[in-house]
């Protein structure tokens, strides 16, 4: 329990900055099976776009949910998403976990993608 709160503690820290900021923010959310990827307004009251692994569209072709690939088809798709919706420019609130594997394959993806951070 102990890694748990220490990731909530990071994730609350990254959080407190990034409303100083006031730009959206593109939060993570990492599980044993999925990925998951939301974008929320600068106050965080409102979602604008979301992507994960639970799509048809974004599972298709893809041999598992939780691997690198799957990450970065994730980050594609929440960038499109964005840019849908007007956002170009974000904060990435990485929800305390360490920037690498999948959380990294996500970001860099997104910012292909067109996404500045």
């Amino acid at each position: 329990m102990e890694k748990k709160i220490a990731r909530l503690r990071r994730a609350k820290s990254t959080r407190s900055h990034i409303r100083i900021l006031g730009v959206p923010r593109l939060s993570v959310l990492r599980t044993g099976q999925h990925i998951y990827a939301q974008l929320f307004t600068a106050d965080g009251s409102k979602v604008l776009a979301a992507a994960s692994t639970l799509e048809t569209g974004v599972k298709d072709g893809l041999k598992g949910t939780k691997n690198l690939a799957a990450a970065a088809k994730v980050g594609m798709a929440i960038a499109e998403k964005a840019k849908a919706a007007g956002v170009e420019k974000v904060a990435f609130d990485r929800s305390g976990y360490r920037y690498h594997g999948r959380i990294k394959a996500l970001a860099e993806a997104a910012r292909e993608g067109g996404l500045q951070f």
